[in-house]
């Protein structure tokens, strides 16, 4: 079961807890919070608490996610971009756009209901009902590779991978403003905004290690493309590390809502490589995304309005 601990700050005290975690997750109704609460799927401080009790300041609360087993989970006719498939794993090109796997707010149209149309019954079940096979997530508007697992064997290889950083994320963005620097490193840890909980932020107290490093790859009037490659993987990590810096990704309404869209309908980010160590044969693969149409129209735009 997913949880999360949340910090209570001084603007929460005195909220009713309920109606602060409907708040910070949309999509689940207060109904259904307040039921997590009677189950005891929630805590502050280490116990237990009432449907109407209220948050405190520095106090923490634990989250148990519900399961959402019950949920049904179809396999759908979706069309997938397979950069490479065999029998223990599939890397698939993902369109920004589409949710990597359901859940609340998206029961279906996401990227686990196509593999298990494509796939049939060969997904791994580590990552669990809702999530089968999946090993890695990119956030909804994100387009690029991702790799999933078609048995356990497969899953628990590439699992480690991840977690000793081995394997290779490479990322191509659009950020705003003009870097000084040719490349850097971004060493801030990651975790749940303390007053804004539907953001992630750099977060001292109670944030993750998150290592991102970054390289200038063409420069715009106003605008700078560049390569991130993770070592971690922390929700939203390029987005908020480069907005942590000044440099939020084009686009991006959640981390850079100052900066100019170019048109665009969420942030200009694409995995564009994926290099892991096969789980069964040891041999190392690389993959490549091309640059998907909307990141093209973009830099022919920042191109043409730069003059270069």
């Amino acid at each position: 079961m997913d949880e999360e601990r949340i910090q209570l700050t001084s603007e929460e005290s005195g909220e009713r807890i309920d109606a602060l975690l409907s708040r910070i997750y949309p999509g689940l109704s207060r109904s259904l919070i307040q039921k997590c609460i009677e189950a005891g799927a929630v805590t502050l401080d280490g116990r237990a608490i009432k449907k109407n009790a209220r948050a405190q300041a520095g106090g923490e609360l634990l989250f148990r996610f519900p399961e959402t087993a019950a949920l049904p989970l179809e396999a759908q006719d979706i069309p997938l971009d397979v950069v490479y498939e065999d029998g223990d794993l599939i890397v698939v090109n993902k369109p920004r756009g589409m949710v990597v796997h359901p859940a609340p707010g998206h029961p279906d149209g996401t990227l686990v209901n196509a593999l298990l149309f494509h796939c049939g019954d060969s997904l791994s079940g580590i990552g669990g009902v809702q999530r089968p096979g999946i090993v890695h997530r990119i956030d909804k508007d994100t387009s690029g590779l991702l790799a999933a697992a078609k048995n356990d064997f497969a899953h628990q290889g590439l699992s480690a991978q991840l977690s000793d950083h081995s394997l290779f994320r490479e990322y191509e963005a659009v950020v705003c403003g003009s870097l000084r620097e040719e490349a850097g490193v971004i060493d801030r840890p990651v975790g749940r905004h303390p007053v804004d909980r539907k953001r992630m932020a750099v977060n001292e107290k109670n944030g993750k290690s998150a290592v991102t490093h970054w390289a200038v790859e063409a420069r715009y009037r106003g605008y700078t493309q560049v390569r991130c490659r993770l070592e971690t993987g922390r929700t939203h990590q390029i987005r908020v590390h480069m907005s942590s810096i000044g440099h939020p990704l084009l686009g991006d309404g959640l981390y850079g809502a100052k900066c100019p869209d170019k048109g665009l309908e969420g942030q200009c980010l694409h995995a564009r490589r994926l290099t892991l160590v096969h789980p069964r044969t040891g041999e190392t693969m690389t993959f490549t995304a091309p640059r998907p149409d909307y990141f093209c129209r973009v830099v022919e735009k920042l191109v043409k309005e730069s003059g270069v």
